[in-house]
Order: structure tokens, then C-alpha cells, then sequence
């Protein structure tokens, strides 16, 4: 009689459903009845006696040698066996993992032949059903691939880690069912269908054993919200158990800061309900006593500290409420002044002594032993762009100088300043090879610093743009700054090309230079239409210089040459060669010519801001000055002055404060009455972008021409309606704005699309300009009922040589109607013989009466408020506003909504 010792592992046949374990089991030949039930209560008849291995061999393998199978097992030739060994061999093959199926037989002869079907290969790993997650983002998470051997543990262990994922992401009902379908030549492929479900939401969030503050309080201190149809876009409305433990953290942090020391959470429980949609989360908490702060002193072991003074100016004092906020900065603001002094490894520990008979929490600053540090090296990692020195420059501290923390902050500030690198770069600080010794590592990422924007655009000033601009902001590394533009709309047209060398010669001195073309066409409005008055070309150029005085200021100066031409559109506004003030308006009249600016000026400027490009906190004043004059035909002192403050209020509030303002003083002589002194291009302009609630040009001292019309009755009136009103912007020598602003936080998303929503409020106003006379005094003529009709201006029109011109009445049948030359008659030629008696009318032409009216002259301010955001968006900056202006003046051109793409030069 022969034995065969079997232990089989499940198989999953096609399209089944992997489940089960591994079964154990021994074939004898077919029994009689009765041997059949003396047997089978026996699952294994051991061997009485032992025998000895006289052969050894595998069947069944393909992939894996034979060697490979035996060296899972203990079994060699000659070697002694008994049921326990052969028992042994099969759980090491079943260990292995590697085997179906796995039999041995022969063992009443000692000839052991070990029978195996090998696992079978992977062919592909198919996703089914998923749709919240992408494939890619599930096959990093599974560790099955493509050629590698199929194991029901792998499979298992996948299952759960795509379970996981979804539970990560708040998808607790989705189910994962895998199958494996089988091909030939002994290849599988493995399928895992996925059943999402939706996402199991927070339900409801109990609080249990608060007294002192509300559940809507504290649920408002938690990242996790309860899920509302208001919260639809939210994400923390779903259940993440990271976020469960973080809530408890925050509910700790805000006890903390209001005074209850005692406080903690005593159980947070997660309730999955029974259709796996939602989640109740229910917090035990004990709120404990109320404490002040009781005697807040400072110890400190390093003798240049007044431990009395030090202590005064903690941000921590007796009396008031416990706050471990106000601890954390006392702290950090102990070790920033341990910092100042040079000590940078400093050990600085709070001793809370609470006594809860008074619910006092008094405290002790311990300052360790520290000694005084030095700088032994500053390295500069991950640039591999930018050279060591464009960062080094930046860099407030030297080697061998003493630490500071202070400069070690403004370090990091200049050095994100430069918008070379990723956001929030720190300076960290190691110890070096001595005690007192420190090494500062600034490990940079670096970013694109160069830009190529090709973009249409709208802008309310603009109206459709065209802009193709190239700017390199580190120039061969170097952090020179290249950059070149192109701008084309309707009504303006620019070439820019500029370069900016920060460091001339390595030494600490900027000099930049630009050189530009602008053709630019003023215009006024007629209701909403925008009307052409003036072209103006401007070519020339202008060099810049700046050094620093100190730390935070820094001088600058600029010599910059234009050569302008302005000019009328002739057909529209010119009489007999000459410009017409009924036509354009004796202030147009007036800008016209071509002229040469030649100007010098020079700037202050003091500069705390934390960054340049989106500070947070910090300050920024300038103070400018340019004299026309040094040669060219234009003489004027523009002085002007800017102002900024900015002010980081906590959980991503920034507010701000802006200020700016200027005057232009004329050197020249009076060009005549109702003139000003500063022409028009000279001259001051406000409105938006600037200033928000208005539309471009929309404030300051303007010219609204009004013309009449008939009323019902037939008598005449003036018109009313802005949209029918000729508009013109004269702009002003004077003017001031100013800016209070509040920056909202938006999520991490939100950010990392470039948007930055504001809500402001702005007041200023534009004035000081010489009131210019009217155009045209229209006669009148007053009926028996004391009416006055305003009449048009006629003027008689001659010919080029001066003979005045008629019209050809209507007693000449051949000629009426036809110019000449002759009063009575006609004539072929300009002053010939007149021949016929027809009597001519004089040919003229007539100006329609308006009313010109002056606004503006004021320096009342304007008030307005609003919302806008700032996006950054793939087509270039773009900004929307909407604000209202709440006071304005007559005359005023308020507008809601604003918005622009692009920059112009």
C-alpha cells in the first residue's frame, strides 16, 4: 500500500472570488466500508517505523529549479523520515508561497517524489469601478505588479491598502473585491473591483461636559466641520482620523489660552453609522478651574541679562489670564534677545508653579549656561543656477562675526526678496566644530526665474491687449535683471527694453537703464464710447543709479530724455489749417506741439518689508524728486511722495496701510489766461486701476460739455444724461490717495492658484489746476416770455485766396445750390465775371450751442469701498473689483465693477 501526503492551498478558478485558507489533508487507496470507518477519524497514520531517503526528487516545477524547490524543505537523500518530517516539508512549502498546489509521495519506499504546481505569473493588474481615485494614484499604493508571482497574501495585504485609501480619503463604505482571471501557459490576471461608495461625512459633532463655553464655540476651534449644505465645497466635512487627533490638540490650545490649565480631553469617539455614510463624533471633556498668572520671573545663568528687566518685558503678566500662547512667546522672545547677544544655542525652560488654592499659575524663565557664538561657516546649498556670491551678498553676517539672530532674520528676508527661490527659505543654524561655534546652512530650491508671456487680454483702460514680454530676473545667474516688451491695443502702442545690474562691479551700487517708444492716443468719453482727442509719442530713454546708506535706506538717482509730439487728428478738429477750440476745446488746443523733457531726479527711500514681492509685515516710505529743466523745452519740479505698512495679524490676515501723493511745481511763465502751466501730459491722473470705485480717469478736474436739445414743448434744454455728455479728464498738478486694506486667508488650494481676495477701503482726491476759460460764448436771443434760445455760432466761410463764398439761390434753376464766388449771379471761376441775377447767400458754417461746465477744482476727498482678488492666472496678473463709491464730488465718474489682465509698460 503506498501514501501520499497532500496539503493543498486554495484555488481560485476564473472569475471567482479570492477567498479561503489553506487545507490540509491525506489520500489512501479506496477503503472497504468497515476499513473506511476504522480510518477516518485518523486524518494522518504515521509510519511505525523510521526510514531512510533512498531517493529524492520534484515533478511539476517549470520556472523554479527543482534545487530551489527542495532547499524551502529539510529533505535530503539519506537523511531518516518520518510523518513529522514530511508534515514539516509540506508547511515549508506552503511557507514559501510560491506553490498551488504541493503533494509527496513514495514514502513507504524511501523513493520521495515531491509533487508541486507553481503559483502563477501576474500578467496585468486591472482597476475596475474606480472613479473618485485615479488608476495611477491607486498602483503606487498596490505592491502586485506585471511578471511577478501570484500570492493570495499579496493580494490581501492590497486589498486593505487600497481600502486605506479610500479611507483616506473619507470613502469608508467603498468595498474591494478582487478576482483573478486565467490565461495560458500558466499566467493570471488580477482584478480588483472597486465599489467607492460616497464619501461618509461628520454628521454631528457633541461635545460632552463643556460648561463654560458653547458647542458651537468649540466646534469653531475644530478643522473638522459637520457636513452642511453651505459647506458643500469644503473638505473638512469628511471624516479623516488625523484630523480627529488634531481636533483634540486644538481644543487643548484653546483651554490653554483662556486660562484653564486643567483642561483635557477624556475620550473623542468616531461613530460609524450602519449605512456607512456618516460619521458622529462625540467628545468627552473636563474643563477644570480658571488660573492667572501668578509672579512671572526670569533666571538666568548668563551674566549680561537684567533677569528684572527681562521680565518686564515679557508679553506674560501677573494678573491677567493664563495663556500658553503668551508662554510660547515669551519664550521665543527670550531666546530672540539671547540671540541679539550672540548666544544661539540657548536652553530656555519654563517652570509652571500651580497652585490651585489661588488658581495661580505663577512662572520661571530658566536662561541656561550659554556661551557667546561665532559664525565658523555659512554653506550655500542647491543652487545650481545662481552663483554663491548672489546669495552670499544678501547674507547679513560674515564668517568669524558674531551670531545674531536678528541678522539672521533679515537675511532670510532679502534672500526671498529676491524671488529667486521658493517661498519660506530658512536659514538653519548647526553646531559647529567647537561649542561656540555655529555653521549656517541655506539650502535653496530654486525656481524659474524667467518669464515668457505671450497674452490677449481685456482692460477697462485698454479695452483688448496684445502683449508679448520676456523677462529674466537672474540673468546668467548673476541676478541681473533682462527684459524686454512689446504692448499693443486700440489706443496704445509700446516698445520697452531695459537692464538692471544690482551689484556694478561687485560692489554694492545698481544701475539700471531703459530705453522705450511709446504712442500713446488720449481721448475723452461721450456717455460709454471713448472718443480720440490727442495722439502723444513719446521716445527716450533713462538711466538709474542707487546706493545704500544703511541697513534700510538707500539713495537712488535718474537722468531720463523724451522727446514727445502731440498732435490733433486734423480733419476732426482743424479750421483752415489751424486747431479749433470750438472743436477741440481750447485746453486741447492748448497741449499740442512738439517738445523735449530732460530731467534729473532722485529718491529716498527707507525699506523694512519682510518681501518684496507679497510682504506680511514690515515698512516702506519714499521720497522723491525731479527737475525738468536741465536743458529741453519742459520745466517743472514734480515731487512725490509713497507709504506702506503692513502688519501680519495672525491665521494668514495681512492688513496694510498705503499712502501716496505728489505736486508738480511749474518753472515756466504764465502761457496765457485760463492755461495752465503744466501741460497735459505733465500732469497728474486719477482713477482706476488706481484708485478702485472709479473708472479710469474718473476723479479730479474735467470739462463736461453739454448740448441742448428740445423739450416736448419745443422750448430748449440742457442734456442730462452722462451717457450723451462729452467727458474730458484734465487731470491735476496735485494729488493724494490712500489705501486701508485687509488680505483674507484662503485655503491651500486656492493659493496655489495665485488667488489673494482683499476687502478695502480708499480716500483721495486729484485738484490744482488752473480753471480754464469756455470755448465759445454762444449768442441769445429771449422771446416775449422772457425764454432765452441759445444760438449757434456761425462763421462765414472763403477760399483760399481769400474771397468770401456763396451759395447759388434758387432763382438760378441751373447753378442753385452750387458754391461761387459772386453775391449776385454766378460764376466758373473763383473771383470771375458774375453773370445772372440770382441772389446768393453767404456760405457758412455753424457750431451747435453747448454748455461747457468745470468740475474738479477740490481737494475734498473721495471715499469708496470694496472687495477684489488678485489671480495670478496662466493668461497674466488679473485683477477684479467691485467697489462703491460712498463720497464722491460733481463731476465724479464712479464705476462698480473693474477688472484687467496684464501689465502695461
Amino acid at each position: 500500500m503506498s501514501k501520499t501526503y497532500v496539503r493543498a492551498g486554495a484555488i481560485l478558478m476564473a472569475s471567482t472570488v479570492l477567498s479561503g485558507v489553506p487545507a490540509f489533508a491525506q489520500t489512501v487507496p479506496q477503503p472497504t466500508p468497515a476499513a473506511e470507518s476504522a480510518e477516518s477519524p485518523t486524518p494522518v497514520a504515521a509510519p511505525a517505523e523510521v526510514r531512510t531517503i533512498k531517493t529524492l526528487r520534484v515533478e511539476g516545477s517549470q520556472r523554479i529549479e527543482p534545487q530551489t524547490v527542495l532547499s524551502y524543505t529539510k529533505l535530503r537523500v539519506g537523511i531518516p523520515y518520518s510523518a513529522e518530517t514530511l508534515d514539516q516539508a509540506l508547511k515549508d512549502l506552503q511557507a514559501s508561497d510560491l506553490f498551488a498546489d504541493y503533494s509527496i509521495s513514495g514514502v513507504e519506499t524511501g523513493d520521495i517524489v515531491v509533487r508541486i504546481r507553481e503559483n502563477p505569473i501576474i500578467n496585468r493588474i486591472i482597476f475596475e469601478g474606480n472613479k473618485a481615485l485615479k488608476t495611477d494614484k491607486i498602483q503606487k499604493e498596490v505592491k502586485l505588479a506585471p511578471r511577478q508571482i501570484f500570492t493570495r497574501i499579496a493580494v490581501r495585504q492590497d486589498v486593505a491598502r487600497i481600502i486605506e485609501l479610500y479611507r483616506r480619503q473619507g470613502r469608508f463604505a467603498a468595498v474591494v473585491s478582487p478576482k483573478m482571471v486565467n490565461l495560458d501557459q500558466n499566467r493570471v490576471d488580477v482584478v480588483f473591483e472597486i465599489t467607492e461608495g460616497s464619501k461618509s461625512k461628520v454628521r454631528q459633532i457633541n461635545v460632552i461636559g463643556n460648561e463654560v463655553f458653547s458647542d458651537d464655540q468649540l466646534r469653531g476651534e475644530m478643522v473638522t466641520k459637520q457636513s452642511r449644505w453651505f459647506r458643500l465645497l469644503s473638505s473638512n466635512t469628511s471624516y479623516d482620523q488625523d484630523r480627529l487627533n488634531y481636533d483634540q490638540q486644538k481644543l487643548r490650545q484653546f483651554y490653554l489660552t483662556e486660562g484653564y490649565a486643567d483642561f483635557r480631553v477624556t475620550s473623542a469617539v468616531a461613530e460609524l453609522t450602519p449605512d456607512k455614510k456618516d460619521f458622529i463624533i462625540t467628545y468627552v471633556v473636563e474643563e477644570g478651574k480658571r488660573y492667572k498668572f501668578g509672579d512671572v520671573t526670569v533666571d538666568s545663568e548668563i551674566r549680561d541679562f537684567d533677569n528684572t528687566k527681562l521680565a518686564a518685558t515679557l508679553p506674560v503678566k501677573k494678573g491677567e489670564w493664563y495663556n500658553a500662547k503668551l508662554v510660547e512667546d515669551s519664550v521665543d522672545q527670550l531666546s530672540e534677545a539671547a540671540g541679539l547677544f550672540g548666544y544661539a544655542f540657548t536652553d530656555i525652560n519654563p517652570d509652571f508653579q500651580k497652585d490651585s488654592d489661588t488658581l495661580t499659575m505663577g512662572m520661571n524663565f530658566h536662561i541656561g549656561q550659554a556661551q557667546r557664538t561665532y559664525v565658523e561657516r555659512i554653506d550655500i546649498n542647491g543652487n545650481t543656477q545662481t552663483q554663491d556670491k548672489v546669495v552670499r551678498r544678501e547674507i547679513r553676517l560674515a564668517e568669524g562675526d558674531a551670531f545674531n539672530s536678528f541678522q539672521i532674520k533679515r537675511s532670510q528676508d532679502r534672500i526671498n526678496s529676491l524671488g529667486y527661490f521658493q517661498d519660506k527659505m530658512e536659514i538653519k543654524q548647526s553646531p559647529g566644530s567647537a561649542p561656540d561655534r555655529i555653521i549656517l546652512e541655506t539650502n535653496l530650491e530654486e525656481k524659474s526665474t524667467g518669464q515668457l508671456q505671450l497674452s490677449v487680454g481685456y482692460s477697462s483702460l485698454e479695452r483688448f491687449i496684445i502683449q508679448a514680454n520676456i523677462t529674466q530676473a537672474n540673468f546668467r545667474g548673476k541676478g541681473q535683471e533682462l527684459r524686454a516688451g512689446v504692448n499693443y491695443s486700440s489706443y496704445s502702442k509700446s516698445v520697452n527694453l531695459g537692464f538692471t545690474e544690482p551689484y556694478l562691479f561687485d560692489k554694492n551700487v545698481a544701475l539700471a537703464f531703459d530705453v522705450f517708444r511709446q504712442d500713446l492716443n488720449q481721448f475723452n468719453y461721450v456717455g460709454n464710447s471713448r472718443q480720440t482727442t490727442y495722439s502723444q509719442t513719446r521716445t527716450g530713454f533713462q538711466v538709474r543709479a542707487g546706493v545704500p546708506l544703511t541697513e534700510y535706506y538707500s539713495l537712488s538717482g535718474r537722468y531720463g530724455l523724451s522727446y514727445d509730439q502731440v498732435g490733433l487728428d486734423r480733419a476732426t478738429y482743424y479750421t483752415d489749417g489751424v486747431c479749433d477750440p470750438l472743436k477741440a476745446g481750447r485746453y486741447l488746443c492748448d497741449s499740442i506741439g512738439n517738445r523735449i523733457t530732460s530731467s534729473v531726479g532722485y529718491s529716498i527711500i527707507y525699506d523694512s518689508l519682510n518681501s518684496r514681492l507679497r510682504p506680511t509685515r514690515g515698512t516702506r516710505w519714499s521720497f522723491s524728486q525731479d527737475f525738468a529743466g536741465l536743458g529741453g523745452d519742459v520745466k517743472y519740479i514734480r515731487t512725490s511722495v509713497n507709504g506702506a505698512k503692513y502688519w501680519g495679524i495672525g491665521s494668514g490676515f495681512v492688513f496694510s496701510l498705503v499712502g501716496e501723493g505728489g505736486y508738480i511745481a511749474s518753472l515756466e511763465k504764465s502761457r496765457g489766461p485760463g492755461i495752465d502751466k503744466i501741460r497735459n501730459n505733465d500732469r497728474y491722473y486719477l482713477g482706476s486701476p488706481q484708485f478702485r470705485g472709479f473708472d479710469i480717469r474718473g476723479v479730479g478736474p474735467r470739462v463736461l460739455r453739454q448740448a441742448y436739445s428740445v423739450d416736448a414743448s419745443g422750448n430748449q434744454i440742457l442734456v442730462t444724461d452722462r451717457n450723451q455728455i462729452v467727458d474730458d479728464a484734465l487731470g491735476g498738478r496735485a494729488y493724494y490717495l490712500g489705501r486701508a486694506e485687509l488680505e483674507l486667508p484662503l485655503g491651500a488650494g486656492a493659493r496655489e492658484l495665485g488667488l489673494r481676495p482683499s476687502i478695502y477701503v480708499q480716500a483721495g482726491s486729484l485738484f490744482g489746476i488752473t480753471r480754464p476759460l469756455p470755448t465759445a460764448t454762444f449768442p441769445t436771443v429771449t422771446d416775449a416770455n422772457g425764454n432765452v434760445t441759445v444760438l449757434p455760432i456761425t462763421t462765414p466761410l472763403k477760399d483760399a485766396a481769400g474771397n468770401q463764398l456763396y451759395v447759388v439761390g434758387a432763382g438760378d434753376t441751373t447753378n442753385a445750390g452750387l458754391i461761387t464766388t459772386c453775391q449776385i449771379g454766378f460764376s466758373t471761376t473763383a473771383g470771375g465775371a458774375c453773370a445772372g441775377t440770382s441772389q446768393n447767400t453767404i456760405y457758412s458754417t455753424s457750431i451747435a450751442p453747448f454748455k461747457e461746465t468745470f468740475f474738479g477744482g477740490t481737494a475734498r476727498p473721495r471715499l469708496t469701498v470694496g472687495i477684489g482678488v488678485d489671480w495670478n492666472s496662466p493668461f497674466g496678473p488679473l485683477r477684479i473689483d467691485v467697489a462703491k463709491a460712498i463720497l464722491t464730488q460733481p463731476g465724479d465718474d464712479p464705476k462698480l465693477v473693474t477688472f484687467n489682465v496684464g501689465t502695461q509698460f
